[in-house]
């Protein structure tokens, strides 16, 4: 089997990548692991920036997100009992985040995938990726029991952190950079429709918590708890319970409560691998980054990496230049670090480290003050939560 782009992975990232290079008259195959239900179903981020959203618009893939999706228009921080909303729009002139999850995200690519697009194969394990370093790189793949070859011009790594596509890069051309919380978070889906029309961010002296939604009428909310903690060991009662402490507010708000149908526990990680290429080999999403999810940055960021792609090699089939091929790494990463950057600030912003003296919250308290009377401290939140510009200048400022 030939093709211009390999593709390893399903996710939103390879998907939207096939899609983009369909519309630039660029042939793929994507290489999927796991069967289309999993795909389909497997529980992810949810929202969208708005560089995103018109990233998926553009493409073709926005039209039942557009009618089923949920703008947000701001979120509110909540600390020392008090709230304070973020207003989005006022502050980036006009920009916004949609609240739509990965899973349909997925489903609406996959359609257009298979009625529109290059072979989409499920089921299909990659192997290794071979002679990355050469003109003609490969992947080798088990497709229905059988070994195969996938050879290309080119191959992107969209398999996240356990995917095989890093480990072709050779290890003395590696520099990793990392750090592990000592939180996790307990995450929640309920049948009850949520207690706030936009996401609820609180600081809290027991711990961090985030009121979000998948609909209308389904909850999704999270709990700051021990690194390594068994959601098991947490009964429906008690994890109602500690939210209501932890979002208490002075206003008397209220947090209505329903039928917890799933729940789980997220380590919490930072992750980046550098370079994001070696050769024919480009690494897209989390096979290169991951963030904690407290800044809503890993999808994002891996759309950015996608289009960035899309665009070099566009460039490369209109003028036969490799100038934006090879600056992707580079590329890629300032857009990544300043993720990384803003994921970190949030999380320490509203996470009780294990240990931590008083002084470290009195510190969490004045910064969430600072932003909530300030509006250039306001303005950087903003503007990073709703994403910068995915085009050149935009990757410029980070």
């Amino acid at each position: 089997m030939r093709t211009t782009v390999g593709i390893i992975g399903a996710g939103p990232a390879g998907l939207l990548l096939a899609r983009l290079l369909h519309h630039a008259g660029i042939d793929s195959v994507v290489l999927e692991s796991r069967d289309r239900a999993y795909v389909e179903h497997r529980q992810r981020a949810g929202i969208l920036e708005q560089g995103t959203v018109d990233v998926l618009r553009a493409a073709g893939a926005g039209e039942r997100m557009d009618r089923e999706g949920l703008r947000h228009d701001g979120i509110e921080l909540r600390f020392d009992r008090k709230r304070h909303r973020v207003d989005f729009p006022a502050l980036t002139g006009g920009r916004s985040v949609t609240v739509y999850a990965q899973t349909e995200v997925c489903k609406d690519l996959i359609a257009l995938q298979l009625k529109e697009g290059g072979p989409l194969l499920f089921e299909a394990e990659a192997l290794a990726v071979e002679d990355a370093d050469t003109d003609r790189p490969r992947v080798r793949f088990r497709h229905q029991g059988v070994e195969d070859v996938l050879d290309c011009d080119y191959v992107v790594g969209c398999d996240g952190f356990w995917g095989v596509a890093r480990d072709a890069i050779p290890a003395e051309l590696t520099r990793v950079f990392e750090r592990s919380y000592p939180y996790a978070w307990l995450g929640i889906l309920a049948d009850v429709a949520p207690s706030h029309d936009e996401l609820v961010y609180a600081r809290h002296d027991r711990g961090f918590a985030l009121l979000s939604m998948r609909s209308p009428s389904v909850s999704r909310l999270y709990l700051q708890v021990e690194e390594g903690a068994d959601a098991d060991s947490w009964s429906d009662d008690a994890v109602w319970d500690e939210l209501e402490r932890r979002f208490e507010t002075e206003d008397g708000w209220t947090l209505d409560r329903g039928p917890i149908t799933q729940k789980s526990v997220t380590p919490m990680r930072s992750y980046v691998h550098e370079p994001m290429r070696h050769g024919r080999l480009f690494l897209a999403g989390d096979a290169a980054h991951i963030v904690p999810p407290t800044g809503a940055k890993g999808l994002n960021l891996a759309v950015g990496d996608v289009v960035t792609f899309a665009r070099a090699l566009t460039h490369k089939k209109e003028t036969g230049s490799d100038e934006l091929l090879d600056g992707y790494s580079a590329t890629c990463l300032r857009r990544v670090w300043q993720a990384e950057r803003f994921s970190y600030d949030m999380t320490s912003l509203l996470h009780s480290a294990p240990g931590a003296a008083p002084f470290e919250g009195r510190l969490q308290l004045a910064r969430l003050e600072r932003i909530a009377s300030s509006r250039a401290a306001e303005t950087d939140l903003a503007e990073a939560y709703t994403g910068f510009p995915l085009d050149e200048q935009g990757d410029r400022r980070g």
